[in-house]
């Protein structure tokens, strides 16, 4: 069994999350400028055997495409093309940031991590991961 990645795409930033071999358990991994989020997947992949990645949609309110979406579907294009072998899927993303900002302040953290973005970013993804985990089963 491989390790399933999950993408929180941003034009500047992207969250990376991951599970365990056995994919149990869902973690943050990194923050990556998206111009190099193919390269750190595409490194990943070779150290690592990857059965998915998982990358967030988003979606309006009412299940309509966003402005983001065309900058997905590239993306995923794209991802595809890198790893043919690696399925990738799509899953709802809405609300997995103000959900990642409520895990963060009840977390303890300092005021000074709690305002990274990144940080929101990283655990976005983790919450995209666990989500499309729990579709799984």
């Amino acid at each position: 069994m491989g390790r399933i990645l999950a993408i929180d795409y941003g034009t500047k930033r992207v969250g990376v999350a991951e599970t365990d071999d056995l994919q149990i358990v869902a973690s943050p991994l990194d923050t990556i400028h998206s111009t190099k989020v193919v390269a750190f997947i595409l490194d990943y992949a070779a150290k690592h055997e990857l059965d998915a990645v998982v990358i967030g949609e988003p979606k309006t309110l009412m299940n309509e495409e966003t402005d983001s979406t065309k900058v997905i579907n590239e993306f995923v294009v794209h991802l595809g093309r890198k790893l043919p072998g690696v399925q990738i899927e799509r899953v709802d993303e809405r609300f997995t940031s103000v959900l990642a900002k409520q895990a963060i302040s009840m977390s303890g953290l300092g005021k000074k991590k709690r305002q990274s973005r990144g940080l929101v970013d990283a655990i976005s993804a983790t919450i995209i991961l666990q989500s499309y985990m729990e579709q799984k089963k």
